[in-house]
């Protein structure tokens, strides 16, 4: 897995989605784009596409599509559409987007010719939004000392048991 991470100015979300399928399908990837404020840090990522994979793998995937299924566990939401809420959106911003498959250094080359480059991974995340976001409380906040990525780590996981 390789993770691109940056700021974008996308004009039209249905376009720049199309040109990562593009590269995805060039380079036998999966690659999906996050907005970069619902990332609670790497290990959310790495965690949501070792779930999808796994999903492949036992043929008990919710998407039929690789980069679907790693947006669908990195949101912990089974539902497409609620899930796109994590996805990028029109106008600039932070974006992360994870590339993860056969040829995964020349698909992270292509991608970056879309992302102007910028840590955004742990700078642009927005913990509100993410509490918001995972259904994670100040009581549950508040009865752990788990960092908040763990939290998010397990609303990742549990999306596999709510099939």
């Amino acid at each position: 897995m390789i993770v691109v991470e940056g700021v974008a100015d996308v004009a039209a979300v249905d376009d720049f989605v199309a040109e990562l399928d593009s590269i995805g399908e060039a380079c036998d990837c999966a690659v999906t784009a996050l907005d970069a404020r619902y990332v609670a840090g790497r290990h959310h990522l790495e965690a949501a596409v070792e779930r999808a994979n796994r999903a492949f793998a036992r043929d008990d995937a919710i998407a039929d599509d690789r980069a679907i299924e790693v947006l669908l566990y990195a949101a912990g939401r089974r539902q497409i559409q609620q899930a796109l809420e994590m996805g990028v959106s029109e106008g600039e911003g932070p974006i992360v987007v994870v590339v993860d498959g056969d040829d995964e250094a020349g698909a992270a080359e292509r991608v970056r010719t879309l992302v102007e480059p910028a840590a955004v991974i742990g700078v642009e995340r927005d913990e509100e939004l993410i509490c918001e976001f995972f259904g994670i409380t100040d009581a549950e906040l508040g009865a752990t000392d788990a960092p908040l990525e763990a939290l998010v780590v397990e609303r990742v996981s549990l999306l596999a048991i709510d099939k």
